[in-house]
């Protein structure tokens, strides 16, 4: 890509893994750092993120049948009591973008840096793209990480993660997205053995988290678990 391969590999890799919000938490730290005062850097962040839009931008959208919006809504909560908005129309292609992104990227990744481990991808994302969060998932040591490409939470609201295994009763807490565009929660052993199929949504909750242990606010945003490319 023009204005990216013309710089060091190892800083292009660098700067197309965290946008991808694949950087390990140490080298995070430490890139970030870096790119308060390096503006090529920068400049490279910025290139990688527009590069990665306009592939999105290729996918066509595709609605998803009927009886997959309501298997998803039977294992959100249950017997239909009450319908949650499911924001999620027209981004079931968002796991094949992020497969996708992470394949390209190990191309350009040197031999000498091995690519970030991630078993499982999931785009999550609200209909009308107000809220975007790529989200890779290491099984082996339950690190998920989060990049919020788009949207914030509401003045005196945060945003809280739910994962919904196949089969599952209901949703369970992954705790609250950070302040910051990247957040790294640690999934329990038990559900890293139920990403297969599984769920993940983002809703909107009292400042803190929800106060019930399940949601209480609106689904802003839902995306399927898939295995990695």
């Amino acid at each position: 890509m023009t204005g990216v391969t013309d710089h060091d590999d190892d800083d292009v890799a660098l700067a197309g893994e965290y946008v991808l919000g694949l950087l390990p938490a140490e080298e995070l730290r430490g890139f970030e750092l870096r790119l308060r005062d390096e503006t090529t850097l920068r400049s490279m962040v910025v290139t990688w993120d527009e590069h990665f839009v306009a592939l999105a931008d290729t996918i066509p959208e595709t609605t998803p049948p009927p009886a997959v919006q309501a298997r998803i809504e039977r294992r959100l909560f249950g017997a239909p009591r009450r319908r949650w908005p499911l924001p999620w129309q027209g981004t079931l292609a968002g796991g094949l973008i992020a497969a996708a992104l992470i394949v390209g990227l190990m191309f350009l990744t040197p031999p000498d840096r091995p690519a970030p481990m991630a078993t499982h991808t999931a785009q999550i994302a609200a209909e009308d793209s107000s809220l975007l969060i790529a989200a890779t998932l290491d099984q082996a040591t339950g690190e998920i990480r989060l990049n919020r490409t788009e949207g914030t939470p509401r003045a005196g609201r945060s945003l809280e993660l739910w994962l919904i295994p196949e089969g599952a009763d209901g949703p369970i807490s992954l705790g609250l997205l950070g302040e910051e565009p990247v957040t790294v929660l640690t999934l329990a052993p038990e559900q890293r053995a139920a990403l297969q199929g599984a769920v993940l949504a983002v809703s909107d909750e009292p400042e803190g988290g929800s106060p019930t242990g399940a949601p209480t606010g609106d689904v802003l945003a839902v995306g399927e678990i898939s295995p990695a490319a």
